[in-house]
Formats: C-alpha cells, sequence, structure tokens
C-alpha cells in the first residue's frame, strides 16, 4: 500500500491510505468468495458508472503486509461549495465483526474530513433479519408488512453492529421505517444455491412458476445471452415497463450502456443481458451482474403484450441456472417492497419474487454521521433538508 494517510489506534498500527485499482480488484478477488463477498456496488469499476461523482480508493492496513478492508467512497460536491457529500454504497468492505470497530471507521472519519466531505453514508455488510418465502406468502393480509411477520432468522452480528453504530452517533436513514430512505434497497430477495442441483432449484419454485416456466417453454419462448447492440431494445423495454407499473428510474440509455461497457472491461462477462423472443420479437430483458459467488439479478423490463407465454419467468430461470453453473452461492434479485397486502400495488412485485422460493432478507439499511465541524453539520442539516423535499 503506498501513500498511506491516516494513522490509527497505535496498538494496531492500523493505517488508512489510497490504495491503486489492482491492489484493491486483488484484495476483492480475494473476499469474493462466498454469499456475503463484497457487492458490485463496490467494485472500482462503479466509480465510471456514476456520472457527476468524483472517487477515491482507499484500503486499511498493517504498517506492512495485506490489506484488512477497503472501500470505494463516491464524492458528490455540495453546490456552491468545496464540500462533498461521501457515499460507500454497500461498503466499506471489512471486517465487521471486528470488535475494535473504532479501529478502522474513525481513521474513514478523519480521512474523509480532511477530503473536504462534510457527512458520510455508508452501507454496512452483515444482514439483520431472514423470512422464508413461504411463511410471508402464508401471512399476507390488510395492512399487513414485514415487521408484522417473525422473522426466521435475526443475525447476532446484524443487530451488535446496528447497537454500535448508534452508540457512535451514526442514524439509519429513515430511521426504523420499513422503507426507510436508502438509496439501495433494505429488502432483498435471495435464493440460495450452495449444495443444490437444478431439481432442487426446480421443486423451489411455487407452482405458478412452474407453470409459467413451462408455458413459455411450451409456447417458443427462446432466452438467449445478448450484447451491447441489444441495449437500445432493453431500454425501450424497460421506458414500457416505467409507464406500466407506475414508476420512473430517472437513468439514460447511455447509463446503461456505460455501465455495461465498463463492468465488463473490468472483467468479460461480469454484466449480461439476457433476451427472451417469441416469434423473432424480444418480449423481455433483464440484466444479471456477478461479482466472485455472488450473481444479482439487476433491471427487468418487458412488453406490454404476449405476456401470457411468460418470457420474464423463462427468463429468470435460465438466469437462475446460469448463475448454479457458474458455481455461485446465492441467486440475489435485488428489492422487495415490505407491504404483505395483496391489495397495495407493490406487492405484486414481492409475490413474483417470493415464487422462485428462497429468503426476504432484511440488510442493515444504510447509515449517516455528519462530520465534526459548524460548517459540516449545517450543510448535513441542509442536506437532509434537500433530500426531504424531493
Amino acid at each position: 500500500m503506498s501513500a498511506l494517510l491516516v494513522t490509527a489506534a497505535p496498538a494496531r498500527a492500523l493505517r488508512l491510505g489510497p490504495v491503486t485499482p489492482e491492489a484493491y480488484r486483488a484484495f476483492l478477488a480475494a473476499r469474493s468468495t462466498g454469499p456475503d463477498g463484497p457487492s458490485f456496488l463496490q467494485l472500482p469499476a462503479w466509480a465510471r458508472v456514476k456520472d457527476g461523482w468524483s472517487h477515491q480508493l482507499i484500503g486499511w492496513g498493517p504498517e506492512a503486509g495485506a490489506l484488512t478492508g477497503a472501500a470505494l467512497v463516491l464524492l458528490r460536491p455540495f453546490p456552491g461549495t468545496r464540500k462533498y457529500f461521501a457515499y460507500l454504497p454497500e461498503g466499506p468492505v471489512a471486517d465487521w465483526a471486528d470488535p475494535d470497530l473504532d479501529g478502522w471507521l474513525d481513521p474513514l472519519l478523519r480521512h474523509l474530513r480532511a477530503s473536504g466531505a462534510f457527512a458520510v453514508r455508508i452501507g454496512p455488510g452483515p444482514a439483520f433479519r431472514r423470512w422464508d418465502a413461504a411463511t410471508l406468502k402464508a401471512s399476507t393480509g390488510p395492512g399487513r408488512r414485514l415487521a408484522d411477520v417473525l422473522a426466521g432468522e435475526v443475525a447476532p452480528l446484524g443487530t451488535a453492529v446496528a447497537e454500535r453504530l448508534r452508540a457512535r452517533g451514526w442514524r439509519r436513514c429513515g430511521g426504523e421505517s420499513e422503507d426507510g430512505a436508502d438509496a439501495q434497497p433494505r429488502f432483498v430477495h435471495q435464493v440460495p444455491l450452495t449444495g443444490r442441483t437444478p431439481d432442487d432449484l426446480w421443486t423451489g419454485l411455487n407452482q405458478e412458476w412452474r407453470r409459467n416456466v413451462r408455458k413459455a417453454r411450451k409456447s417458443g419462448v427462446e432466452i438467449t445471452v445478448g450484447s451491447a447492440a441489444d441495449l437500445p431494445e432493453f431500454y425501450r423495454l424497460l421506458r414500457v415497463t416505467e409507464e406500466r407499473d407506475g414508476f420512473r428510474l430517472g437513468r439514460s440509455l447511455a447509463y446503461y450502456e456505460r455501465q455495461y461497457a465498463v463492468l465488463n472491461a473490468e472483467h468479460p462477462g461480469r454484466m449480461k443481458l439476457y433476451l427472451a423472443r417469441h416469434e423473432g420479437e424480444i418480449l423481455a430483458a433483464h440484466t444479471m451482474v456477478t461479482v466472485g459467488r455472488r450473481v444479482w439479478y439487476q433491471t427487468g423490463a418487458s412488453a406490454d403484450h404476449r405476456r401470457e407465454v411468460r418470457p420474464s419467468n423463462a427468463l429468470q430461470w435460465r438466469m437462475m441456472l446460469d448463475a448454479h453453473a457458474a458455481g455461485a452461492d446465492v441467486y440475489d434479485l435485488r428489492g422487495v417492497p415490505s407491504t404483505l397486502d395483496p391489495d397495495d400495488r407493490a406487492h405484486g412485485l414481492l409475490r413474483w419474487k417470493l415464487g422462485t422460493g428462497g429468503q426476504v432478507v432484511e440488510t442493515l439499511g444504510e447509515w449517516e454521521i455528519p462530520l465534526q465541524g459548524t460548517t459540516n453539520h449545517t450543510l448535513y442539516r441542509a442536506f437532509q433538508a434537500y433530500l426531504a423535499r424531493r
């Protein structure tokens, strides 16, 4: 590690400073060996996806030796100032079980304050709670939400990390509200793959999903892996989906083209575009991202017509099988809403993902803290007020 900047507790001789992209990637590769490996949002390439942000690659380590933690820090300037909002999406990548949390968090805050940040947002890695799909399906009802259902697992580490962060002045974005104010989803749906066969995955699907996959196969839906040339068609279908389902991601075609290019330049095949064709027409397109032994379904889009041939179900089944064949430990379908009310429009997305089996996982969400100094606290209050008006 070169150009190290800040010394932490002398007893540990832990230092924090910038690291090269090569050293950073090597560290992530060494940690990408299981279902709890680093997120794609902490890849060096992700900094090139995010237009309008500058970035730093930093790492922790002893005076001499390998890195013990690392982080991609995105920096967004506050208009009219030389100050920045520092954001570590689903990071830092560090040992959250370390009892000396201050030994690496304090140097991080000092470093970012010296870099001009007025506040910091992080996304701690440990999970908090888990619910089996079958339990949630049986628990639907008017006005019900995830918090109304006893979790099948409450992770001790996640609980401990949340308590430690609160004790140090960090605030959970959105407080304890289920929907929070996180930039990344607080609730995700994951299908475990470790130790399971394709037949196990098939029986893990609910009856409706199995019926829909068979329907797509019988109807002649063809699944292929596309290329960058197919991104305009993916984006066209995404706009159709946004209009139909009443949401707006606010991203351009150029955003997805940049994401596809930089992720695959960093590691060939890291981002794939899956296409579902019926009678020669693309009816659905989904993107998939792989880092080590974690695979994410990132964004899906589909046409309004011929939905009866179930192209999206066929896509997901193929993507899940490909993730399994590649040796992935988990297939992550990303965000789900917290509502269990069948009459709530958002519940349809949860119901669709629950059909794949697996679990809904509540992450620790995102946490913020203003940095020391009157100006920083003033800017942070202004930043909070800005977010509240959006």
